[in-house]
């Protein structure tokens, strides 16, 4: 537990990660660079039936993936967090 601003948390502090290198792969696949040096691949392809999402279907929108302000960013108005691409991304090894 830590207390930051008073207020109580029950996790411990984290380092916030940021992507700092993507790379579109097929299937709907992100290879994602992360600041503390991992590389871990997401699987984007569950994401584009949400309604954020769907301009992605279109591969070559998808292809254009970029980061920006340390998170993966699509035509300058689809975003996703880096923290949701980390926990959900599979370990390169």
């Amino acid at each position: 537990m830590y207390v930051k601003n008073g207020i109580a948390y029950a996790d411990e502090p984290g380092k916030i990660l940021s992507v700092k290198n993507v790379r579109p792969l097929n299937d709907y696949k992100l290879r994602l660079t992360f600041s503390n040096g991992e590389i871990r691949i997401y699987d984007f392809a569950p994401m584009l039936e949400y309604p954020a999402f769907r301009a992605l279907k279109d591969k070559a929108v998808f292809n254009n993936a970029y980061v920006d302000c340390g998170t993966v960013t699509w035509n300058g108005e689809t975003d996703i967090a880096s923290e949701a691409l980390y926990k959900g991304g599979i370990p390169v090894t």
